[in-house]
């Protein structure tokens, strides 16, 4: 197999064309094959093959520097750049990440992991490039569904503006190009592109610009024949130069385009046109369910998970059951649709259901006028997604305490997607901002009844819940209102008092029991609302306990862990106390239990943190 033969861009130079046509072939099996095995995102790289071959092949990596952007469709660089025999090892405990990250190559330019900030990357690398003398080329690789972002806008506006230096590929794997336009608009480009021809227009426009009318008409021209072949007039305006569309499959047109323009001046915009999940018939046929994907059977395409419930399911069948109540309810997503759970909302609401793309400040903004003007907005978003709009919930939700329940999926560690992933920071910037109620269920049924809730109190709520499966317990087919700030005793005990929100009160009682057994008398309280706080049952739980510890999963500094402490020293109550949470580090992917264990917070862990804490208080 020619892939055998690739062990860095080096080896790749040596292929010819249509070797490269062969080495694609090869490689979208082999990632397929290991996909099953281990999940991932399997549609984006499939359809970003021939498109990796040729920028490595074309420009001098790692010299010349590639930006990945979101960095989900990586996996060819990663097959390209040295790392094919440990590719079986992607997103697994100690194993490959699944973006790019400059600790694991020096071809990983920057460590990603969201959407839209490549431009930016690229623009600055450009202007350092300028100062320093650097010969590098800058390129970067942005999707069509990255865009929607504010912020690739905000750097095409500023790139544009300084006339820096750099490359930008949209990888277009949506719109739809006709053949003969397209191919009429490719053989243009690539032609266009040619060193001859450019030389040519640049000339033509050095003299015509002495001939004010004359330029001005030519350029009108010019322009106009570009908005007919191609969609390239919004990126000349902001100062680009538009390349494209291209073929995202052909790379011999590739090669040459990707030539062509790495001897051109900056900036330019080269349009790529690509199949999502080309090769793997499933994944063509339904590139949303496999952009990220857990393992699943080759031959079938059909998931090898347990099928039980997530939390996930739980909300989208829970507000289904709200919106049937209540017509004033919308829901809100950030091009999450199916990963929040909102598919089966979007088919029987299509007119009350919003997928604003990524673009989660405007999303946070849009709701909260949406409920100004008295609708009972739900935003779900992932929990490290929506730290995103931190301004906008601050200011536009919370500090006009408008009735926006944000349903924050994926929080706590959420396993192979590393640490750009990990929603450990939601309850560190929720609890600090005004007016916000912040939840957290123990089970799934609980989930169900604070969506309900959040929905009732007629103010900001976020109620975050883990990635993953549900625990078993059974559902109230009513709904019923949680008392506003209160917690739950579970189990009485004067030795220590665990305190615990979310998932971490599922292992607070298996660490309960282990104690007992050991002699110690524990206590367990579901911390449900971190904000605002059950003060009274902390106060009397305090005074009938030795010590209080709390877990969380989320980062310590500011935590839930922070507020019950704080709680304490302003009633002045003092006594032996400790958190147990996600420390000040970033967290590696891996296996969610395998983290948790690493981290003292499965049971285990927990049990011979407070062993040892009772010996030594």
């Amino acid at each position: 197999m020619l892939l055998e033969t690739i062990n860095s861009p080096a080896d790749l130079k040596k292929l010819s064309i249509p070797q490269l046509v062969e080495l694609a072939a090869e490689i979208r099996p082999f990632i397929t094959n290991v996909i099953s095995g281990t999940g991932g995102h399997l549609a984006s790289n499939l359809g970003a093959v021939e498109l990796t071959i040729a920028l490595h092949y074309i420009f001098d990596t790692p010299h010349d520097k590639i930006i990945w952007d979101v960095g989900h469709q990586c996996y060819t660089c990663k097959l390209l750049t040295g790392r094919r025999d440990s590719f079986h090892t992607i997103r697994q405990d100690g194993g490959l990440s699944g973006f790019p990250c400059k600790a694991e190559s020096p071809y990983d330019v920057f460590d990603t992991g969201h959407a839209s900030n490549s431009i930016s990357v690229a623009t600055g690398l450009a202007e350092s490039k300028a100062k320093t003398g650097s010969t590098s080329k800058i390129i970067a690789v942005i999707g069509d569904g990255s865009l929607t972002g504010g912020m690739s806008f905000e750097a095409l506006n500023h790139a544009g503006h300084l006339r820096s230096d750099l490359i930008v590929v949209l990888n277009d794997n949506e719109m739809s190009i006709s053949k003969n336009v397209g191919g009429l608009a490719t053989h243009l480009n690539r032609i266009m592109t040619g060193e001859f021809m450019s030389n040519i227009r640049e000339e033509l426009k050095s003299r015509m610009k002495n001939m004010p009318t004359i330029y001005k008409t030519a350029r009108y021209l010019e322009e106009a024949v570009k908005g007919i072949f191609g969609p390239g007039m919004l990126f000349e305006e902001l100062g680009f130069t538009y390349v494209g569309p291209v073929d995202g499959h052909n790379i011999d047109h590739l090669c040459e385009t990707f030539r062509n323009v790495s001897r051109l001046k900056g900036p330019l915009l080269v349009h790529v046109i690509t199949r999502k999940g080309k090769g793997y018939t499933h994944a063509e046929d339904d590139p949303e369910r496999f952009h990220g994907i857990s393992t699943f059977e080759l031959t079938t395409g059909n998931s090898l998970s347990k099928g039980k419930k997530t939390y996930t399911d739980i909300f989208g069948e829970t507000i289904m059951d709200l919106a049937k109540m209540d017509d004033r309810i919308v829901a809100i997503t950030a091009a999450m649709g199916l990963g929040t759970g909102l598919d089966t909302f979007s088919d029987v609401f299509p007119e009350r259901f919003y997928d604003i793309g990524i673009a989660e400040q405007h999303g946070v903004t849009f709701s909260a006028a949406m409920a100004l003007g008295g609708l009972k907005p739900f935003v779900a978003i992932y929990s490290t997604f929506l730290q995103r709009a931190y301004d906008q919930i601050i200011l536009d939700v919370c500090l006009q305490n408008l009735p926006v329940v944000f349903a924050v999926d994926r929080s706590g560690l959420v396993g192979q997607d590393g640490p750009t992933h990990h929603g450990v920071y939601d309850l560190s910037y929720f609890r600090h901002i005004p007016n916000m109620v912040v939840m957290a269920p123990k089970d799934e049924n609980e989930l169900r009844q604070m969506l309900y809730s959040g929905y009732c109190y007629n103010r900001p709520c976020a109620i975050r819940y883990p990635r993953g499966e549900t625990l078993g317990v059974p559902l109230e087919s009513d709904f019923r209102l949680i008392e506003f700030g209160t917690w739950e005793l579970l189990k009485d005990g004067e030795d220590i008092a665990i305190i615990a929100c979310g998932n971490m009160v599922a292992a607070a009682m298996e660490v309960a029991s282990v104690l007992d057994k050991d002699g110690i008398k524990a206590g367990v309280v579901n911390g449900r609302f971190i904000k605002p706080m059950d003060e009274k049952l902390l106060l009397d739980v305090a005074s009938r306990s030795r010590r209080i510890i709390t877990l969380e999963e989320n980062v310590l500094i500011g935590g839930f862990g922070s507020g019950v402490s704080e709680a304490l020293c302003r009633a002045e109550v003092y006594m032996p106390f400790k958190s147990l949470g996600i420390p000040d580090a970033f967290i590696p992917h891996g296996n969610q239990d395998t983290l948790r264990r690493s981290l003292g917070l499965d049971r285990d862990g927990i049990v011979r943190t407070i062993l040892e804490w009772v010996k030594n208080v």
